[in-house]
């Protein structure tokens, strides 16, 4: 029997505010700690084979998402909504088909994950997931 898919989800902005390097990027421009966090991203998922979904705060008039089959998915949330919102929404419908570990700093998003049934890590778990990834 295969094993199911894994997922990683990023909640971008959390990653971003908790890595000192990324806080710095974003004070100067927040595309710039996006694409930095994208690139590392990207990466562990081509070292590792784990799907990995980032979701950031938004400011449009819908949810937007992009992706290319080989691709990180990015998720932006809608004016008014959270990325939270979009994080807990996607591990509610998806924790009990895939292994999905979701990296925020949002104690409450934490409970959440955890009541669907999925992993979570800190920000810095995750740095540690990409440096042992590139070793």
């Amino acid at each position: 029997m295969q094993s199911p898919a894994h997922y990683l989800i990023v909640d971008g902005h959390s990653v971003i505010f908790a890595w000192p390097e990324l806080r710095k990027l974003h004070a100067r421009r927040s595309y710039l700690a996006r694409e930095a966090l994208l690139k590392q991203l990207r990466d562990y998922q081509d070292w590792t084979g784990v799907n990995v979904v980032v979701v950031f705060d938004g400011k449009g008039k819908r949810v937007e998402a992009t992706s290319d089959p080989a691709e990180v998915q990015v998720f932006y949330s809608r004016s008014g909504q959270s990325a939270d919102a979009i994080i807990e929404r996607l591990a509610s419908k998806y924790a009990k088909r895939y292994e999905l570990v979701v990296a925020t700093s949002d104690s409450m998003e934490v409970e959440t994950v955890h009541a669907c049934g999925a992993e979570s890590i800190s920000p810095e778990g995750l740095r540690g997931l990409i440096a042992d990834a590139r070793r």
